[in-house]
């Protein structure tokens, strides 16, 4: 003789006809947590966009991740090194995921406070319209610390670091220039443009093409409203 198999839907089912609450009223508290939800959602979303109140110092420390808290040079050395910024959140144009909002909500359920300074590290251009880079979502805690909310979208290239190695100041840019120069300079076949082969023909021409490469970096520089690393990290303007 087999026992019958065991409906699990059938069993919640009973479970669920024994409470008094009616289909209705049901319906009602869902819906109720539902707009709640949503109305908390949308404070955030408006907390995020729209206020700076400096830093939340009302955090429990007992309760914040050690491992999520950096300091602002440990901040600014990565978007140095990497091109990228670091401002208030009212600068940013992406969008904000569901999954930050979320966890703002936690932290703010967590520590019985309402979280109104955020700020955001990401690539300049997501400051001024929307991409799917990597953005990182931080709470200033004062004195120089923040903690790590979020981090969402792709990560950055493998190569953007050195990619941006020469951007990093003027020193780098000028050695990369002086480095490519010099390459050209080799490349250039002998006697091509002149017919001595001397050491101070090799000069001559390396300082030529250093000069030119020298002046399309900074025409280019000041057309476009460039600036290194070091000078734009915590730049609100645009044009850096």
């Amino acid at each position: 003789m087999f026992l019958p198999k065991t409906n699990i839907a059938e069993k919640l089912s009973k479970v669920r006809n024994k409470r008094v609450l009616t289909d209705e009223t049901r319906m009602k508290e869902v819906y109720d947590l539902l707009n709640s939800l949503d109305h908390e959602f949308n404070r955030i979303e408006q907390n995020i966009a729209l206020r700076n109140d400096g830093c939340i110092k009302n955090f429990n420390i007992d309760l914040l991740e050690g491992s999520k808290i950096y300091h602002i040079e440990e901040i600014k050395q990565i978007c140095i090194d990497y091109r990228l910024r670091f401002l208030d959140t009212k600068y940013f144009k992406g969008p904000i995921p569901p999954e930050a909002l979320s966890k703002i909500k936690s932290l703010e359920k967590e520590h019985h406070l309402e979280i109104t300074a955020f700020k955001i590290i990401a690539p300049s251009k997501l400051f001024k319209l929307k991409d799917k880079d990597d953005p990182l979502l931080f709470a200033p805690l004062g004195n120089g610390y923040h903690y790590l909310i979020h981090q969402w979208g792709n990560d950055l290239n493998p190569l953007r670091k050195l990619l941006m190695w020469p951007f990093k100041n003027i020193v780098n840019l000028a050695f990369l220039v002086l480095l490519i120069s010099f390459v050209i300079t080799i490349l250039i076949p002998n006697g091509l443009l002149s017919k001595s082969n001397s050491n101070a023909h090799f000069l001559l021409l390396f300082l030529f093409i250093f000069k030119s490469i020298t002046s399309v970096v900074i025409f280019y520089g000041f057309a476009m409203g460039k600036n290194f690393n070091t000078a734009i990290w915590n730049s609100k303007y645009f044009n850096s």
